[in-house]
């Protein structure tokens, strides 16, 4: 599951079949679902949850604050349902 080049905040939630190639950052507040392979240079930031059997390709930015001017700091959440493939350098904020 985790790759030694990675960081895993250890609150994240991770299933034990999840792969997480080098250099991938995963937050505090994450849960990842069972079967999801995670490439490399991903950023998964505070309060994502991600789905099972999800794809995540290299450079990936997942959860990051909104860019929504009113945003003051409140609880949020990026979600990703099941089985959904996300290509490179896609940024998804919550």
């Amino acid at each position: 599951m985790n790759q030694p080049l990675s960081y895993v905040n250890s609150s994240a939630k991770i299933a034990s079949n999840v792969v997480i190639e080098p250099f991938v950052t995963i937050a505090k507040n994450v849960e990842i679902g069972e079967g999801t392979w995670i490439g490399s240079n991903v950023t998964i930031m505070e309060g994502t949850r991600i789905g099972k059997n999800c794809r995540i390709f290299p450079g990936a930015v997942i959860g990051a604050i909104p860019q929504d001017l009113k945003f003051q700091g409140e609880e949020t959440t990026a979600e990703i349902g099941d089985n959904t493939t996300i290509r490179e350098f896609v940024t998804i904020n919550r």
